[in-house]
């Protein structure tokens, strides 16, 4: 019987982890200054505001951009945080969130534009979208952590990574759909390529988009829940304690903050969509 060698592949990938570290390290320093900044001065924009006056404001936000039952179940799930006493964390989480999906949109969108215009960037796409949504989650904690060590930026790259692949798709799908009609008649009238992309497709695939953009903040907010095992806090860190101190009290209420955030963000999202495909 004829026995094969193994193939070194975690030999390979320790090499080039070793070979970052020892080459990137600045670039990583950045990286970690830049959002950790990014992050602190939302936190403390929202804490310097009383909660109550932040409830408020949220709930006419929400009112504005989608309905009054939305924002009155916005408020009603911010105040039962506030009345929790988990609003830090809540903020800490929120920042996270919010700046992981920022940076997740800004790399997958352009990227999910780039896949309907070209098959071969389609074709390498693809079997690496299915890859990252297929692997484990707690798996993208590893390099993050060789790269940017313990605390929230190492739990932001892991959730930005973990949480673009439905960002790509869907942008992609959604341009995709556009009527080819549509895109012939702008030919006829003299658009050019870019004009066309941004007038006439972007704009109808935006509910598609926008479907995206909502997993994108699903999937950013169940991955910096786990991102809390290597310090990134927030939430997470409430439910991991009332695990190991077997605190149900603690636990539960850490659990349920995080589920009305994902509520609420979830709400909004969707109003926000289906608004868009009314109007399109």
């Amino acid at each position: 019987m004829v026995v094969l060698p193994k193939i070194p592949i975690g030999l390979w990938v320790e090499i080039l982890v070793q070979w970052a570290q020892d080459n990137l390290g600045v670039v990583f320093d950045l990286v970690t200054l830049v959002i950790e900044k990014i992050v602190t001065v939302i936190e403390h924009a929202i804490l310097s505001v009383h909660p109550i006056l932040v409830v408020i404001l949220v709930f006419a936000l929400v009112w504005f951009i989608s309905n009054w039952k939305t924002a009155l179940g916005t408020a009603v799930g911010l105040y039962l945080i506030y009345n929790m006493e988990l609003w830090r964390p809540s903020v800490e989480t929120l920042a996270l969130v919010l700046v992981a999906t920022v940076l997740a949109l800004i790399m997958g969108v352009p990227l999910g534009i780039l896949t309907t215009r070209s098959n071969l960037a389609h074709r390498i796409t693809m079997p690496i979208l299915d890859l990252m949504q297929t692997m484990p989650s707690f798996v993208y904690l590893i390099p993050a952590v060789l790269f940017f060590g313990l605390g929230q930026v190492p739990g932001l790259i892991a959730t930005v990574v973990f949480a673009m692949p439905p960002c790509i798709r869907l942008t992609g799908l959604g341009i995709r759909q556009v009527p080819l009609e549509l895109v012939e008649a702008a030919t006829a009238f003299g658009s050019t390529e870019w004009q066309k992309l941004i007038k006439v497709q972007i704009p109808l695939a935006l509910p598609t988009i926008m479907a995206g953009i909502n997993q994108c903040i699903m999937l950013s907010l169940s991955m910096v829940v786990i991102a809390a095992m290597i310090g990134a806090g927030g939430l997470g860190s409430e439910v991991l304690a009332g695990i190991s101190r077997l605190d149900i009290a603690k636990g539960f209420e850490g659990g349920l903050a995080i589920v009305i955030m994902a509520m609420i963000l979830d709400r909004i999202t969707q109003s926000y969509g289906e608004k868009r495909k009314i109007k399109s």
